[in-house]
């Protein structure tokens, strides 16, 4: 098969886990594991997966000096990061969480400006100004409540909240990615990510009757840890063999519309107007802030 027809694919299997993975992870809190120990179970699972993967893949030994910064994205690329996004989808919805985490551009681009002194045009201001806007629509004027899910503006914020830390991590990752492969990374910061979330969710973790659980419960599990966790890293590292990093860039708008379905249609959510309306400006938003200028054509 062309190799980047298989490239394709696999963004595209990874975007597809992803959108379902807001529903799937949404219907197992809190009733059978709370978010902190959820989030435990996933890194724990991570671990050893990249591990036993790492036994296939040349060992690479760390310098002294990135174990700083190694750490630090441990704690807001594996704790903070899905710690709140994992809590933010107990307290919220399903849809509002795929919409609200496609802001990360947006503040990938603030960051960027703020820490990298990137340039930001007034067209990418303007696009930065919207995305915010349809994010303060959802938080202020969506539902505020609904069955299993109690408190919708408090876990829209914590969404952005995840969308911030995740945005932090790829800065402070990036020097790291020029220097280290990418299981060796995988390997320690999923590692490091055990002991920091340890003390965060072990309560929740012993208050879950793992010997009662049925094989629906097993199952979403295991698809948050292997295919969120896992695979769906493994079919980007895959896909960027072949695609363009903005390419795979445009699969991040696939998520949402999976999401939105797949959560329609097994009655986990359901669309309004207000949500509508936010998932247009958003949406408008960071499409603004992506866009590249045309070239300009020499005559």
């Amino acid at each position: 098969m062309n190799p980047r027809l298989l490239a394709i694919l696999a963004a595209t299997a990874a975007s597809t886990i992803y959108g379902v993975n807001h529903t799937i992870a949404k219907g197992l809190m809190p009733n059978v594991i709370g978010p902190y120990g959820f989030i435990l179970v996933r890194v724990t699972g991570a671990a050893i997966l990249f591990w036993l993967i790492g036994l296939f893949v040349t060992s690479e030994k760390i310098e002294r000096k990135d174990w700083g910064r190694i750490l630090i994205c441990a704690l807001f690329g594996m704790v903070l990061n899905m710690n709140m996004f994992f809590k933010g989808l107990e307290l919220s919805t399903p849809i509002n969480s795929s919409v609200v985490i496609t802001l990360t551009p947006v503040i990938l681009l603030v960051l960027g400006a703020f820490f990298l002194k990137e340039r930001i045009t007034w067209l990418k201001s303007f696009g930065i100004g919207i995305g915010l806007i349809g994010a303060l629509v959802l938080i202020l004027f969506g539902v505020k409540t609904q069955e299993n899910a109690p408190n919708i503006p408090l876990g829209n914020i914590l969404f952005i909240v995840n969308a911030t830390s995740y945005a932090f991590y790829l800065i402070l990752v990036k020097p790291l990615v020029n220097k280290y492969s990418s299981i060796t990374l995988m390997k320690i910061f999923f590692l490091l990510a055990v002991f920091m979330n340890l003390p965060i969710g072990l309560s929740q973790f012993m208050e879950v009757g793992w010997m009662d659980l049925g094989f629906s419960e097993i199952w979403k599990l295991a698809f948050v840890v292997v295919g969120t966790s896992v695979l769906t890293y493994l079919f980007n590292i895959y896909a960027l063999k072949q695609l363009s990093p903005s390419t795979i860039g445009v699969f991040m708008y696939l998520q949402p519309l999976v999401a939105v379905g797949y959560a329609i249609l097994v009655g986990a959510d359901s669309l309004s107007t207000i949500r509508i309306i936010a998932a247009t400006l958003i949406f408008t938003g960071v499409f603004l802030t992506t866009r590249k200028p045309k070239k300009a054509i020499n005559p």
